[in-house]
Parts: C-alpha cells; sequence; structure tokens
C-alpha cells in the first residue's frame, strides 16, 4: 500500500520548552483504519492535527502524498486529509443541513450540478438523505456528527480524521457512528480515529499506534498492542475488556478482543 502520511522525526511544541511532540516517525498507508490511543495529554490530537497542516512541526517534516505540509495551506490539505472534531458544533455554522454540507464544494469551485450530486452522495452515505433542508439547531448530538462528517465527504477527501467521534453519544449512536466509519473505510477511505474507548477500537481497528508523552511507544495490530500490558500500563491505557477476561481464563490463544470473537471460541468449544 502506498504511504499517504508520513511524519520524519516531527517535534512540535506551543512552547519551545514543552515539546507535545518528541521525535515521532509514522507512516501512514492507503486504505488503514488506524487508532491513536492514549492518556490525557498523551500527543494524540496534537499528532492527528499534523496530518493536514492544522499544525506545523516545529522540527522535522511531515508530507501527504509527498508534499511537505509546511509549503501547502490547511485549506488545500483538507481536500486530501478531512478532519472531524470532537464536537461537531466546532465546525458547523450553516441553518441547515444542506446549506453546510454544501460549503466544502462551493468553495473548492464546484458547478452547482457537481455541488448536488456530491451533497446528495454524502448525506445518503450517512444516512441523512432525506434531512438536506432541516434546521441544524434542533438536530440531536448523533445527527449533528453526522453532519459534520457529510460535510467532509463532500469534498471526496481520502483520508478522514475523526477525534473521538462518538463522545457524548448514547449505545445506539455509538454504534451507528462506528457503523458509519466502518462503511467509509470499506468505501476505500484511509481512516484515521482517536478514541478512548477501547471496545471499540479492538473491535474496529486493524492498526493501534499509542501515543505517550509525546512518543510513539506501540505500533502494530490490536492483537499485538493489547498484549504489552507494561507498555499500555505507562501510557494509561487499559486493555478491552473482553481481552482482560481472557487473559484472565488463560485458556485462550490467542486472547478474543471482542464479544464476536469470544462467542466463536465458544460456540466451537460447545461443539
Amino acid at each position: 500500500m502506498s504511504v499517504v502520511i508520513e511524519f520524519d522525526q516531527v517535534w512540535y511544541g506551543y512552547e519551545k520548552e514543552k515539546p507535545v511532540l518528541q521525535g515521532v516517525s509514522l507512516a501512514i498507508r492507503q486504505g488503514e483504519f488506524v487508532a491513536i490511543i492514549g492518556g490525557n495529554g498523551s500527543g494524540k490530537t496534537t499528532l492527528a492535527k499534523h496530518c493536514n497542516g492544522l499544525y506545523k512541526p516545529t522540527q522535522g517534516m511531515v508530507t501527504v502524498n509527498g508534499n511537505d505540509t509546511r509549503s501547502m495551506p490547511v485549506a488545500l490539505l483538507s481536500r486530501t486529509v478531512a478532519y472531524c472534531y470532537q464536537n461537531p458544533d466546532h465546525q458547523i455554522f450553516h441553518s441547515t443541513v444542506k446549506a453546510e454540507v454544501s460549503f466544502g464544494p462551493k468553495n473548492m469551485g464546484l458547478s452547482a450540478a457537481e455541488i448536488e450530486r456530491v451533497v446528495n452522495e454524502a448525506l445518503e452515505a450517512v444516512g441523512l438523505a432525506d434531512k438536506g433542508d432541516e434546521e441544524l439547531y434542533f438536530s440531536s448530538k448523533g445527527t449533528r456528527q453526522k453532519i459534520a462528517v457529510a460535510s467532509i465527504l463532500a469534498m471526496r477527501p481520502q483520508v478522514i480524521v475523526l477525534d473521538e467521534p462518538t463522545t457524548g453519544l448514547d449505545y445506539r449512536g455509538v454504534q451507528e457512528m462506528m457503523e458509519l466509519v466502518r462503511r467509509l473505510h470499506e468505501a476505500g477511505h484511509t481512516i484515521i480515529v482517536i478514541s478512548h474507548d477501547m471496545r471499540l477500537v479492538a473491535e474496529y481497528a486493524q492498526r493501534v499506534i499509542v501515543m505517550h508523552q509525546g512518543r510513539v511507544v506501540c505500533d502494530g495490530d490490536p492483537q499485538r498492542v493489547f498484549a504489552a500490558p507494561d507498555i499500555l500500563a505507562s501510557a494509561q491505557v487499559e486493555p478491552p475488556a473482553i481481552y482482560r477476561f481472557g487473559k484472565a481464563v488463560g485458556t485462550f490463544d490467542p486472547i478474543p478482543l471482542t464479544l464476536a470473537e469470544m462467542q466463536k471460541i465458544l460456540t466451537r468449544v460447545g461443539d
């Protein structure tokens, strides 16, 4: 898979003497589903905001499709790497659904017919095809989050970065949002998710990056990452409950990460 985003010895600090990122080097490849995890203040969001130039490295370099983010405006980078904020109200500012989702395509200079097409496709993708004329102010948190996703989908980004997309949602809202993210990944988008919910990380992510004190301390598939208890403990991360249960039982190899995996194992044992 080709590299879409690359960090090369990236340092960044809001204050010179207090770096938030410390020598981060990693590559995000086309088609990956990546989760970034770690304790509060570990550098997760700062790392993610370097992906589309919202932040520029103090030292080192970040490239998007080979282009140095320091030499490209955020407006241009966001067409390739779109960032969805934890609070959708931080990026929603129009009164109706269709007006909000149309904003990006209009600024890209698309024709009226093209705008209509991409907006309709984006709303269809998030399950809001019949909500275009509705007022945003009366929408639920989950609906506003979907609208925020639709607004970036309408710009046809290659990569979608979602910062804690399930915060404040009930169980049904969480499942709907994550199934939407899964569908976007299956449709060909590269996905980067920041999350504190290890159940969701285990269920959806293909790759997990663990941050601690501004450094990448572990990077691999979920099974490998959650099997590193000392690293996770130092990063203030606890494996999902199913994994902890499976490890305590001590008879599973590999240890199941999700409820679905546990059910499969128990079904085989029952047979």
